[in-house]
């Protein structure tokens, strides 16, 4: 498996990632309906604008096929002042979790961090997805929650934090 720098020629094979990894991890949280009507193509053009923008990395096959991705930066709310980056996403297709790949893709996105002089981290995730046992494994803590809407249903996010991504 390598972990590599996402090029522009990457948007859709990551919309499909995102697509379909939506719909098996969010499935019984987020409604139905939402999840059905995820169009790749949307989420194509999403990508295809973020991708010259922003840090984000995929998880490739040996034989090109991305199997996830990870997308980071500056912390985007300013409601968490200690910390000054985010993990702003991270989708793996269901055959390729928990095989150590999410690391993998984490840890570019903190070191890219750290060489632009940010030290620490947050990551939000839906209260019932099981991810957020994850991200305690990398040492996250529970520092806030908020509210939000998906598809017309109130959803309650956590907020995670790492100190000190130094380490990753």
């Amino acid at each position: 498996m390598k972990i590599r720098k996402a090029t522009a020629s990457d948007a859709r094979r990551i919309a499909i990632v995102q697509v379909d990894s939506w719909r098996t991890t969010y499935k019984n949280i987020v409604p139905d309906d939402y999840l059905k009507n995820m169009s790749v193509d949307r989420r194509e053009d999403v990508w295809a604008s973020m991708i010259p923008n922003h840090t984000v990395y995929v998880a490739e096959t040996e034989s090109g096929e991305i199997v996830g991705f990870a997308g980071g930066g500056k912390e985007r709310t300013g409601n968490y002042p200690p910390y000054k980056g985010e993990l702003y996403a991270i989708y793996l297709l269901e055959s390729h979790q928990r095989k150590g790949l999410g690391k993998q893709l984490v840890a570019p996105i903190a070191r890219d961090l750290v060489d632009v002089g940010i030290y620490s981290m947050i990551v939000m995730v839906l209260k019932d997805n099981n991810s957020k046992y994850f991200y305690e494994s990398l040492g996250a803590k529970l520092i806030g929650e908020k509210d939000i809407e998906i598809g017309g249903k109130q959803l309650l996010e956590l907020v995670y934090g790492w100190d000190d991504i130094r380490d990753f």
